[in-house]
């Protein structure tokens, strides 16, 4: 019985390990498309608050 516990260990290791890997590689692309659309959105504000302020 302790033969079994003792190969059963490295196998949950290698099951934990697996799911973290599979965790941590995900797509994570759609909080990048908020943050851009966020920052053009700041960008045309900027712009349009200068645009009448300055006589050049």
């Amino acid at each position: 019985m302790a033969a079994l516990a003792w190969l059963l260990i490295p196998l949950i290791a290698a099951l934990g390990a697996a799911i973290w890997g599979g965790w941590a590689a995900r797509n994570r692309t759609t909080g990048d498309v908020t943050e851009l659309a966020g920052y053009a959105r700041f960008r045309e504000a900027m712009e349009k608050s200068h645009s009448g302020s300055e006589a050049v």
